[in-house]
């Protein structure tokens, strides 16, 4: 998963029908195991574009989604955010949530 600055965050949600957006923090020991999670379903989705961000470099993040903690998964549908995920359970929850929204962009 790479990193995306707040402008390749809005390419992609504008872009493509759907899109994630994981926000975190390098200090944050959650977002050390959320971002495990995360890399493994990126392997399972590789077709969903998806990103990652310090949420230190990208406060507008933040005061423009009203997030709230980290760790958080912005999924946009359609070039708008449709969930914010802040509790990540485990990787079938992510990879089920994720592969459902994927799903919905196929024709």
């Amino acid at each position: 998963m790479n990193e995306w600055t707040h402008k390749e965050w809005l390419k992609e949600k504008n872009t493509q029908p759907v899109a994630a957006y994981y926000l975190y923090t390098p200090m944050c020991g959650t977002c050390q195991v959320a971002s495990k999670m995360l890399g493994v379903v990126a392997e399972l989705l590789p077709g969903l574009p998806m990103g990652k961000a310090n949420l230190n470099y990208v406060q507008e993040v933040a005061e423009l989604y009203e997030v709230k903690s980290v760790p958080c998964l912005l999924i946009s549908q359609d070039g708008k955010v449709t969930d914010k995920v802040y509790a990540f359970q485990s990787v079938p929850y992510l990879y089920e949530k994720l592969k459902s929204v994927d799903e919905y962009s196929q024709p």
